[in-house]
C-alpha cells in the first residue's frame, strides 16, 4: 500500500509541534557549535580573545606528544570507567530486572536515592574518603596500625615490623588514575544499569527456556541467547558512560589533583587560565568529532552484534 504524501497543512502543523525543540537546539547546540568551529581557525590575541587570522595551527597544535598522551590516558581512563560501570551494572541490571515487580520497584528506588544528591557533593564525599587524612587512610595508619601494635606485642613475630612499615603511612590513593576511575564509576553507574535493565526487561524469556531445552547450559545460554538480546541496552549504557568520562573535568579536577589530568582540565585551562580560546575551541571541536566517530562505530557494530 503506497504511503500517502503529507498535504501542506499537516506538514505546517509537523512544523509547529517541532518548532520549541528545533528553537532550541539551534540556540543553544547549533549556533554555539559553529562558534567553536569558527574561532577555532582563529589565534590567541595578546591579552587574550581571538584575532580573526584564520589557521590550521591550533589543529596541529593538538597532535604535540604532550596533548596526545594526555589524550591517551583519557580515552584508558575512560574505557576502563565504561568497561567497569558494565560488569558491576549488568549483573545489578540483571538481578533487578528478574524480581518482581513490586521488588523492582524498589530496587530502582534504592539505586536512585543517593545521586538525588548534588554531582559536586557526591564527588567530595570521595574526596573525603581517599584523601591522605580521610576515612581510609584514618584507618589506615590509626585503626590497623594500632591493632597490629598490639598484635605484636602479644605475638612477636618477623612480619610484624614489615606491616607496622606499611601501615604507618597513608596509602596513595588521592591524585591518581585508579581515584579518577572511582569517582567516575561511581557518578555514571546509573547511566549503564537504567538502559541494561530496560533491555533485560523487555527480554522474550522463552527462547531462554527454549535454549534449555536444546541443552544449552547456563553460559551458552547467557552467551548465545540473553547477552545478544540485550546489545542494545549495553551499547546505550556504554555511550552514556563513555561519553560524559571522555569530557570529565569535575571528578578529574578534584580526585586527580595537579598530577593526573585529563583532556577536560586541558581544554578548561586554556579558556580560564591561558586564555587560548582557538586552541581550547580546537581541542574541543576535535574531542567532539572523535566521540560523534566513536559512538557511530559503536552503535553500528551493537546492532550487527544483536542480529
Amino acid at each position: 500500500m503506497a504511503v500517502q504524501p503529507r498535504s501542506r497543512r499537516e506538514t505546517w502543523r509537523l512544523l509547529f509541534l517541532i518548532s520549541p525543540s528545533l528553537f532550541w537546539l539551534i540556540i543553544f547546540f547549533l549556533i554555539p557549535l559553529l562558534l567553536v568551529f569558527a574561532i577555532s581557525f582563529g589565534q590567541r590575541g595578546i591579552y587574550g580573545g581571538v584575532r580573526w587570522d584564520l589557521t590550521l595551527r591550533n589543529y596541529v597544535r593538538f597532535f604535540d606528544p604532550l596533548y596526545l598522551r594526555i589524550f591517551y590516558r583519557t580515552v584508558i581512563i575512560a574505557l576502563m570507567t565504561t568497561i567497569l560501570c558494565l560488569i558491576i551494572g549488568y549483573p545489578q541490571a540483571y538481578f533487578i530486572a528478574t524480581r518482581r515487580p513490586r521488588w523492582r520497584n524498589a530496587f530502582l528506588l534504592l539505586l536512585m536515592i543517593p545521586f538525588w544528591t548534588n554531582f559536586l557533593i557526591r564527588t567530595y564525599a570521595w574526596l573525603l574518603l581517599l584523601r591522605d587524612q580521610g576515612f581510609i587512610n584514618t584507618f589506615w595508619t590509626s585503626g590497623l596500625h594500632g591493632f597490629l601494635l598490639r598484635l605484636a606485642e602479644m605475638i612477636p613475630l618477623p612480619i610484624w615490623d614489615a606491616l607496622l612499615r606499611a601501615t604507618s603511612t597513608p596509602l596513595p590513593l588521592f591524585g591518581t588514575d585508579g581515584a579518577i576511575i572511582a569517582g567516575l564509576v561511581y557518578d555514571w553507574l546509573p547511566e549503564m544499569i537504567l538502559p541494561c535493565y530496560a533491555a533485560i526487561e523487555r527480554l522474550d524469556y522463552s527462547l531462554v527456556e527454549a535454549a534449555q531445552d536444546l541443552y544449552a547450559n547456563r553460559f551458552k545460554t547467557f552467551t548465545r541467547v540473553i547477552l545478544p538480546l540485550t546489545m542494545p541496552g549495553i551499547v546505550a549504557g556504554s555511550v552514556l558512560v563513555f561519553i560524559p568520562s571522555l569530557g570529565a573535568y569535575v571528578v578529574p579536577d578534584l580526585l586527580g589533583g595537579a598530577k593526573s589530568i585529563m583532556i577536560g582540565n586541558v581544554i578548561y585551562s586554556q579558556f580560564m587560565a591561558v586564555r587560548d580560546y582557538p586552541f581550547g575551541s580546537a581541542i574541543s571541536f576535535v574531542i567532539m568529532v572523535v566521540m560523534l566517530v566513536g559512538s557511530l562505530i559503536y552503535f553500528r557494530m551493537g546492532s550487527e552484534g544483536s542480529r
